[in-house]
């Protein structure tokens, strides 16, 4: 408890309760003494995260997760090593993001037996949705029953209070109304939706709580826990309420208590937000999260091919310090959510993003919105399947693939830990039919398949689906083998034609050098190689020699080897 008694003390001014603190020390006790599992040291350049839901996949009177452990094992298991397994809890809505019980697994997806067997053929990510729960919960359902011990469980407000300063990442109602047992009609803390509740954790026992929903995670073999709407943990109506010191303490203290009971554990925050807040979930590299959700990465290598320009990718690329070994990035491109805009705040200017949201809605995609203080909206997310995202409807399933994997090249060599959205592996396009079934917008990249469906489809050499499926995966596979694209190597981007994007990524320990050439453009472009040396390209195995130009067709890339 040596590092975990200061940031109590932080945390509640010096007030937590002896009988919380007790009660916390022995939970913790009884975790680590449970603990059967070892976690993997570090990660490393063979560190390759799918991303999918526990009921992607269906059978008939089968379990999800049975399904998707079948699948994964035949189909996917030669490419990833940790499956970020999205909330398989029972919910209520969003998908799994209105958890029910932290506890339970949902009875369609099966048992936690079968979680464990997934596991034993992969290391797993669980989401702990930490900021909020289901109002369908029996946590809420006590609550509006004003049952002894559960008044101070969620945040209830006067609707006159000014909370005009609060940070909206949504259109909704901050504060939504519900009748209490004796039927006072309360206004509760609502930062995503009417279902979504927030937790009050300037409640010790809330804390107490949701430790043990940590702590059960990690008895039940989460390699890497990943906070979900973490930013918004600590409420103090008159501030912005996102980001505040306290929520950053509540991170360190989950994290420090990782380490005692299951050390090795990667503590990953979401938090979908500009470049300088994300990043400031490292902490000081050694007592807040090991790694930060790379969200500018998505919209800027989209904003890039979009305009057949690196121009910003590059100085925003070449500004990213330095981990140090301690710290690294989660990259990805897609995922359940749509493709966050305030990532690009800061980066690009406002003209640019809001011509980017038009040109893409115009092709089909769907953007959703935020409330801002002073009473307008902005455009918050893009709703929208990478594949058509990178897309015009006219374009032909070769440049769709080319484009694809120029995007997907480009994710894979970044410094960092790389993550691929199921859809993606799969070359998913827009469901529209689900927007319409579902009725909102991040539908329209969630879509859920039968087995027989979606085997017979990657079974099909002609469909895009396959294509996708096996050039993404060979790629894949190449990366983990170049001890260059460790996650914690140096990259350096290189000036040039500002349609192309090129970096450097290194490994001194085994004298590997990769030298990565990306055309953004629709155009070919020549590049002359920047010394003698001669270089092979590890996907083509073609031999280029050194001071001699070359040229890069539209959206093509290498990897150059010397």
């Amino acid at each position: 408890m040596d590092n975990i008694t200061p940031l109590l003390d932080k945390i509640y001014d010096g007030a937590f309760p002896l009988a919380c603190r007790e009660k916390l020390a022995e939970a913790i006790r009884q975790a680590r003494n449970g603990l059967n599992h070892q976690r993997k040291a570090h990660w490393d350049e063979q560190d390759v995260v799918l991303i999918a839901y526990a009921d992607q996949f269906s059978e008939p009177e089968t379990p999800t997760l049975q399904t998707l452990s079948r699948f994964y094992q035949q189909h996917l298991q030669s490419s990833f090593n940790l499956v970020h397994l999205l909330p398989f809890f029972p919910w209520s809505s969003d998908d799994g993001f209105s958890v029910i019980d932290y506890h339970q697994v949902n009875g369609i997806c099966g048992e936690w037996s079968d979680v464990a067997e997934l596991h034993r053929h992969t290391r797993l990510m669980f989401d702990f949705v930490c900021n909020h729960m289901s109002a369908h919960s029996a946590w809420f359902r006590h609550y509006l029953a004003q049952d002894p011990g559960w008044d101070d469980f969620f945040i209830s407000m006067p609707p006159t209070t000014d909370l005009s300063a609060v940070t909206r990442p949504r259109t909704s109602p901050l504060l939504t109304p519900f009748e209490m047992a004796n039927g006072e009609t309360r206004f509760i803390w609502t930062t995503f939706s009417a279902d979504q509740i927030d937790l009050n954790f300037a409640n010790p026992e809330v804390l107490l709580s949701m430790v043990n929903v940590l702590l059960d995670y990690l008895t039940k073999g989460a390699d890497y826990v990943r906070l979900d709407a973490v930013g918004y943990m600590w409420k103090t109506p008159g501030t912005s309420c996102i980001h505040l010191e306290k929520t950053h303490l509540l991170v360190k203290l989950f994290r420090a208590i990782a380490n005692v009971v299951a050390p090795g554990t990667v503590i990953i925050t979401e938090t979908n937000v500009p470049h300088k807040d994300n990043i400031s979930y490292l902490g000081n590299g050694q007592d807040e999260a090991q790694m930060v959700y790379q969200f500018s990465l998505p919209p800027l290598v989209l904003h890039a091919i979009h305009n057949g320009s690196a121009r910003a990718l590059k100085q925003w690329a070449a500004s990213l310090d330095a981990s140090g070994g301690t710290t690294t990035w989660f990259n990805f491109l897609a995922s359940h959510d749509g493709i966050g805009l305030n990532p690009l705040r800061g980066i690009l200017p406002e003209t640019e993003i809001v011509s980017l949201v038009r040109d893409l809605a115009i092709e089909g995609a769907l953007v959703s919105y935020k409330n801002n203080p002073d009473g307008t909206t902005s455009p918050y997310e893009i709703n929208v399947t990478y594949m058509d995202a990178l897309n015009k409807k006219e374009d032909d399933d070769a440049t769709r693939l080319q484009r694809f994997m120029l995007a997907h090249a480009l994710l894979l060599a970044f410094p960092g830990v790389p993550a691929v959205y199921i859809q993606s592996i799969l070359g998913s396009r827009n469901d529209t039919e689900g927007v319409k079934t579902a009725g909102y917008n991040r539908a329209i990249n969630r879509q859920k398949y039968p087995l027989r469906q979606i085997e017979a489809e990657l079974g099909d050499s002609h469909s895009l689906r396959y294509q996708v499926y096996h050039s993404l995966s060979r790629l894949i596979q190449l990366r983990t083998r170049q001890a260059a694209f460790h996650p914690n190597n140096p990259m350096q981007v290189l000036e040039g034609d500002n349609a192309l994007f090129a970096i450097y990524r290194w490994s001194e320990e085994d004298h590997q050098t990769l030298l990565c050439i990306y055309n953004l453009s629709s155009r070919e472009i020549p590049y002359t190689l920047p010394d003698t040396r001669r270089y092979r390209d590890i996907i083509t195995d073609r031999i280029f020699e050194g001071e001699r130009p070359l040229t890069l067709t539209p959206w093509s890339y290498m990897w150059l080897k010397s």
